[in-house]
């Protein structure tokens, strides 16, 4: 699905990432922990195409293509989906008239109402503006509505668990959950081992000093609550 070769990248010529390579292959989870400013959400913003982070080197292949090469708008359209840990509030645009316009740019069609229903959503949410007014696990929510409709091949999980409560993180995972497929990827950067009780990654990787220091499975999660990253 996405193949991350030896990656280097900065900010404001900062470097962030020093050589961070991962492939995840179709029907694979994968989560990313670390300690702050290890560049786990450098990633996950890189790999969107924010326009202020800067690849020095290193190459990122999403489905055989040249990743690096697109235009944000294109790797949305080709199926690269984006949870933003921090969604931002459009005044002017409400819920309905942004998830109509994303659906009609992506060619595809979905029922809003029934995964509202399925997120625990009140039908109101679609007539106020995008997330504006609404509350943290409100606007978690809305982004993983989002991805349920718009099924993309995969999505990246920018620390969604902040700022949820257990009820919220539970009704996130489980919107999560219930898109796994075998034909499509997912990758959950987060802070926290709770998140994965409820979303179980195939592989766990930590990253610190920009790049990916140790993997293992679900239990490489536990070990780092326990013991946290400094060994």
């Amino acid at each position: 699905m996405i193949e991350i070769k030896n990656l280097h990248a900065e900010v404001d010529g900062v470097p962030i990432l020093k050589g961070l390579s991962l492939s995840i292959q179709r029907g694979q989870v994968h989560a990313i922990m670390g300690p702050n400013g290890a560049g786990k959400s450098t990633l996950a913003k890189l790999l969107a195409g924010h326009p202020s982070y800067t690849v020095t080197s290193g190459e990122v292949w999403f489905k055989g293509q040249d990743l690096l090469a697109m235009d944000p708008e294109v790797r949305a359209r080709e199926g690269l989906f984006m949870s933003f840990q921090y969604p931002l509030e459009i005044n002017g645009v409400t819920n309905r008239q942004f998830l109509e316009a994303s659906l009609k740019a992506l060619g595809k069609e979905g029922d809003i109402e029934q995964k509202m229903a399925e997120l625990e959503m009140r039908p109101e949410f679609l007539d106020r503006n995008l997330n504006e007014g609404f509350s943290g696990g409100e606007k978690k929510r809305n982004e993983i509505l989002q991805m349920s409709l718009y099924d993309p091949d995969l999505s990246i999980l920018d620390e969604t668990d902040s700022g949820l409560d257990i009820d919220a993180m539970r009704i996130v995972a489980k919107g999560v959950n219930q898109m796994r497929r075998n034909d499509n990827a997912l990758l959950i950067i987060t802070h926290y081992q709770r998140l994965l009780e409820y979303i179980k990654p195939d592989f766990v990787h930590v990253l610190a000093g920009g790049k990916i220091v140790r993997t293992g499975g679900a239990e490489l999660a536990l070990e780092l609550e326990r013991e946290g990253y400094a060994g």
